[in-house]
């Protein structure tokens, strides 16, 4: 098995409009390997004149691009797919070093983005509209449409994985795209826009512009050659775009993260439990926004859960991404500092440390698995989204208070119910706050399955069929047939 170090280069230009191309200003930053602090690759920083000419290019893209064939688009985004899956040891290599998640876990997130240009590339043709029976006298039908040049801001959890969700879908539809990677994470983003221009995506229709989130990515979601938006990251800044986006009346996509509750009733399989809501916290180090990094557990089982989570959390070796270990390094600096100042915030808010706690004293930012106890809800560990391997867990009387507690939070993406009453789980999953919600198990959403929260954590969809609707505009068609003038007037 091929290393990073063979696959990354020294240095990395924007690509727009299907050429490499330096910044504007000439500016790099360095991207660095979060296991040992060193550094990667230099990448061009680049800032608004970059995101003009990126857009620029798309908007000269995208007429051509929305009137290929529809059979055709979708080869050309199922062949995306297949290079996906012809390059996956390189791009599960480099995804594992630039981002620190062990190997296997990269591995499956590339093979997710294989499947999002597979998928979608079967809905190219069948993006149909309809006929509105009005009468005799007017035909009237609706058709689809892209929306133009699609902006995509992806974060640094998950950077090949979440490029595929957003673009597949986009190219579709028959958009341009303008992608902004994160700082942190941006190498496989521009290695997938090569492999879009090599399975036939004409020049300019995807686009990546690197750089930091308030250059490059500002002048992105305020750009008035944008026609529509789509951003994974942190509530603040979903709010600062959407403001910027009503500026110039484009539609946006959020997916804001969450504070999820995995809530455990005393018919549970307490050891099923234990296995599903550990792998929820500390794969990719906590840093996923539907992690169960809230447990909801009912008093009667509430030692047993926590003994068993204790034993789970403990058991994971630390280490290097690419020497595949249970848990990576947190992705940088201000990342470990966010956690452990949660940590520290836990311990004076009265919480209970029942495991972890620690950064290790190590290269590269690193920190243990972490389990609170005696949590109250109102406590700030278990309110705010953390974004790391801590996990609190708080003790109820009955399903009531349960429910209660799990959506006494200004989030809304996922939860989760363990027990073995079908009645229970149903009744449940109606009444929790959020929008996916899973029964026995984590991370059930899959690339078929529309994915998105309520409340703070966002606005529309991602995956599934539903995830176009972010990508297509629907225009109406009336068609005069009478052989009059006839009466319509506005407002009928």
């Amino acid at each position: 098995m091929r290393t990073a170090d063979e696959y990354i280069r020294d240095t990395y230009d924007l690509y727009v409009g299907g050429r490499w191309t330096s910044a504007a200003a000439g500016k790099r930053f360095a991207t660095v390997d979060p296991a040992t602090k060193e550094p990667l690759a230099e990448v061009a920083a680049g800032k608004a004149p970059d995101v003009d000419r990126a857009v620029a290019a798309a908007r000269e893209a995208f007429p051509g691009w929305r009137d290929t064939p529809p059979d055709e688009r979708g080869r050309i985004v199922h062949r995306i797919g297949q290079l996906v899956r012809e390059y996956r040891d390189e791009l599960a290599a480099v995804e594992s070093v630039d981002q620190g998640k062990p190997r296997s876990q990269a591995e499956s997130d590339i093979e997710g983005a294989a499947r999002y240009f597979e998928y979608y590339a079967g809905a190219a043709d069948k993006l149909e509209g309809t006929t509105v029976p009005v009468g005799p006298d007017q035909l009237d039908y609706t058709v689809r449409e892209p929306y133009g040049v699609s902006a995509q801001i992806t974060p640094w959890n998950f950077p090949a994985n979440l490029f595929a969700r957003g673009v597949a879908p986009a190219l579709v539809a028959g958009n341009a795209t303008v992608v902004k990677p994160a700082e942190q994470t941006p190498l496989s983003t521009l290695r997938l826009a090569e492999l879009c221009a090599e399975a036939g995506v004409p020049d300019g229709v995807v686009n990546v512009v690197t750089g930091f989130g308030d250059e490059a990515g500002a002048a992105l979601s305020s750009h008035p050659g944008v026609d529509t938006i789509t951003f994974t990251g942190s509530v603040p800044t979903g709010q600062a775009i959407m403001k910027r986006a009503a500026d110039n009346v484009v539609p946006v996509t959020l997916e804001l993260g969450g504070k999820n509750p995995a809530v455990v009733f005393p018919d549970a399989d307490l050891d099923a439990a234990a296995n599903w809501i550990a792998r929820a916290i500390f794969t990719n180090a906590g840093q996923v926004c539907s992690a169960a990094d809230r447990v909801v557990v009912h008093e009667g089982v509430h030692d047993e859960l926590v003994e068993r989570l204790v034993d789970r959390a403990e058991r994971y070796d630390l280490g290097q991404g690419t020497d595949d270990p249970g848990m990576g390094p947190l992705a940088s600096a201000d990342q470990l500092e966010r956690v452990t100042r949660y940590i520290d915030l836990g311990r004076e808010e009265g919480a209970t440390l029942a495991t972890g706690g620690r950064a290790l004293d190590r290269e590269g930012y690193f920190v243990e698995p972490t389990v609170f106890t005696g949590v109250d809800t109102d406590m700030r560990i278990a309110q705010e989204e953390i974004f790391g391997p801590v996990l609190a867990v708080i003790p109820v009387a009955d399903e009531a208070e349960a429910l209660a507690v799990a959506n006494d939070v200004e989030y809304g993406l996922v939860g989760g119910v363990f027990t073995a009453d079908v009645t229970r789980a149903h009744r449940f999953a109606r009444r929790l706050e959020a929008g996916n919600v899973y029964v026995n198990k984590w991370f059930g959403d899959t690339n078929q399955t529309p994915f998105g929260g309520y409340k703070r954590s966002g606005i529309g969809r991602e995956k599934g069929l539903e995830a176009l609707d972010s990508y297509l505009q629907t225009k109406n068609v009336a068609v005069n047939l009478a052989d009059d003038d006839g009466t319509d007037l506005p407002g009928a």
